[in-house]
């Protein structure tokens, strides 16, 4: 399911485990599997800003913060 985030630059970016969207079941979230318990997260904004793909631990839709989100989605920005 799709996370949405807003930051202060009034950009909403909406998050979803890369493959989730292709049907339900576990191949599609090993798909996502980068390595032990990371996923691609694709991040996409509302605006002119670039996507960007972030590695982020299973259970990263329940279990990170708004804030934390924003940093990693900024940090990943930042890196280019």
């Amino acid at each position: 399911m799709p996370r949405e985030v807003s930051d202060g630059e009034g950009v909403t970016w909406t998050c979803a485990q890369a493959y989730g969207g292709l049907s339900e079941g576990d191949e599609n979230a090993e798909a996502a599997r980068v390595e032990g318990d990371l996923f691609e997260v694709v991040c996409t904004p509302s605006g002119g800003a670039q996507t960007v793909r972030l590695k982020l631990e299973g259970g990263w839709g329940d279990n990170l913060s708004d804030e934390e989100l924003l940093k990693k989605i900024e940090a990943a920005r930042r890196a280019g």
